[in-house]
């Protein structure tokens, strides 16, 4: 049986990973201060920092690779379609002789892929609030979607 502040130092392990909204990478630096701290005191703490870790450090994962599919698509889409020469003479590049039909595949998967992002970021904030009521109702939560990077 957890002891009450051992549910309250494992709630707030998952509650730290929201720092990120205010301090960059606070979403793996605050964890792993918290989860280091007290990690040999409690397997619970334990448990549920690997948990947060794990889940960031996977979503950070599948950040990476949308982003590796979504920007250079764009990036091909926009410059296959500004002449080399708008580039090179600095002339002004006029939206209206874009053509995206051929395309759309293309930009189809990169929209695709910022859609996703955007899914896994709004999943990532009710899925830490939702491990921080069963965590501090004493519960062992395990993020889904996750890669066992800490065991």
């Amino acid at each position: 049986m957890e002891t009450t502040t051992e549910k309250n130092i494992a709630t707030f392990t998952h509650l730290s990973a929201l720092t990120q909204y205010f301090i960059p990478f606070g979403n793996y630096i605050f964890p792993i201060l918290i989860w280091s701290s007290k990690k040999d005191k409690s397997e619970f703490v334990d448990h549920n920092g690997k948990q947060v870790l794990n889940f960031q450090l996977s979503l950070l994962l599948y950040s990476l690779i949308l982003i590796i599919i979504a920007v250079p698509i764009f990036l091909i889409t926009l410059l296959k379609n500004i002449p080399f020469s708008a580039i090179i003479n600095d002339n002004d590049v006029i939206i209206n002789n874009f053509d995206f039909e051929n395309s759309i595949g293309l930009i189809t998967v990169g929209i695709i892929a910022v859609l996703i992002f955007f899914a896994l970021k709004v999943a990532e904030f009710f899925l830490i609030i939702y491990a921080s009521i069963k965590t501090s109702n004493g519960e062992k939560y395990k993020y889904p979607i996750t890669i066992p990077f800490l065991k």
